[in-house]
């Protein structure tokens, strides 16, 4: 009955915190609409967690650090998928840098630092609440890019679906 519930080279309390840590900067994600929500958060945590505990499990520092420079190229492919150049602006910038630090967070799990991911974790929500603050109250932090991005979005949400125009 034990070996049913056997996740080696995982554990549980490693897979709870990949779902914890997920699941709440993926729940600030989806909150806001962006593409990077709970589901997508999870899977990349708990996609980095099982590749570093495996190598974790295999031993050598040498695989420890290919496994992890492969995490880190893949990781990299799948953000730049995310990022998009409309009209001038790019888009989905904070969304791929937001799937790097999960892999992180993945990562961390799997080298056995959980305290170290949740705290992980917190920083990202904060950073991406916080600095959402601060760009709502200060004209400041909206200049230059920031600013032709306001303007683009207003833009988009103005002209309706399948108008002409749009193109």
């Amino acid at each position: 009955m034990n070996e049913l519930f056997a996740v080696a080279p995982l554990s549980w309390p490693g897979i709870l915190t990949a779902m914890v840590c997920a699941g709440a900067v993926g729940l600030e994600r989806q909150l806001r609409g962006k593409p990077v929500g709970i589901r997508t958060s999870i899977l990349i945590v708990l996609g980095t967690y099982a590749f570093t505990a495996l190598a974790v499990s295999i031993g050598g520092s040498a695989d420890r650090a290919r496994v992890l420079g492969q995490v880190i190229t893949g990781i990299g492919f799948l953000g730049a998928g995310v990022m998009l150049a409309r009209d001038g602006v790019v888009v989905g910038v904070t969304s791929a840098a937001t799937i790097w630090v999960q892999a992180a967070i993945g990562t961390l799990i799997g080298f056995g630092a959980l305290g170290t991911a949740v705290v992980l974790a917190g920083l990202v929500i904060f950073v991406l609440l916080g600095v959402d603050l601060l760009e709502n109250y200060s004209s400041l932090m909206t200049r230059g890019v920031h600013a032709r991005y306001k303007r683009w979005r207003r833009r988009r949400t103005l002209v309706p679906e399948g108008d002409p125009s749009e193109s």
